[in-house]
């Protein structure tokens, strides 16, 4: 097989934007993921089934379709009526949030109601609110035990930013595919992207390794 280093090179300054941009991507999808997600996960555990089943409903549909088919609904569909145009960037930030609230409302709500009841029966017969039982009592012990989860969620979410190259946002895999098309190589565009995005994840699962043994 005849490796051409020197095409890697040469793209070397924008696989480098690309992966900033897919590690952009990735953050700011986990925090508005997770923000949205803890919202949807408590009107999940909520007592009455009317004021349940919306929030069943967003997550069977966004853990049940393809994140391929929600980008595109996204970008083509819901983006342009309210941007007034596409727009590859803002359709990969929405998608990939919309996309991981449903799974960080599992995340939540399995890490809530891992925790016992009697430890919330046992703070509001102390004099404390509800409210006050889940956010002093119940929330430090449970996102102690979502550490894990909320790792690998991060980590698969870098891995599925590489879809916004449907999309034409320039991530790692777009520069990947403009590689390709201009030299008509397979080895040296797939292979670098598979590279840095092993480098991503294996630094990640490191880290999150080190903060799961701090917490």
């Amino acid at each position: 097989m005849d490796f051409k280093f020197d095409i890697i090179i040469h793209y070397l300054p924008v696989l480098f934007k690309g992966t900033m941009l897919t590690i952009g991507f990735s953050i700011v999808s986990i925090i508005i993921g997770s923000i949205l997600g803890l919202g949807i996960g408590f009107g999940k555990m909520a007592p009455r089934w009317y004021f349940r089943w919306p929030f069943h409903l967003y997550i069977n549909f966004f853990r049940g379709t393809p994140l391929y088919v929600q980008i595109l609904i996204v970008h083509f569909g819901v983006v342009p009526p309210i941007y007034g145009k596409t727009n590859a960037l803002i359709s990969g930030v929405v998608a990939l949030s919309l996309n991981s609230a449903a799974y960080s409302a599992e995340i939540f709500r399995a890490g809530i109601q891992s925790i016992d009841r009697g430890q919330k029966e046992a703070a509001i017969s102390l004099g404390m609110s509800s409210r006050q039982a889940m956010r002093f009592i119940i929330l430090p012990q449970a996102i102690k035990r979502m550490v894990p989860a909320f790792g690998n969620e991060f980590i698969v979410l870098v891995k599925d930013s590489s879809l916004m190259a449907i999309v034409a946002a320039p991530e790692i895999m777009y520069w990947s595919n403009t590689m390709k098309g201009q030299y008509l190589r397979i080895w040296e565009p797939y292979l670098t992207a598979a590279l840095i995005y092993f480098i991503l994840t294996y630094s990640l699962s490191k880290l999150l390794n080190y903060l799961e043994r701090r917490v």
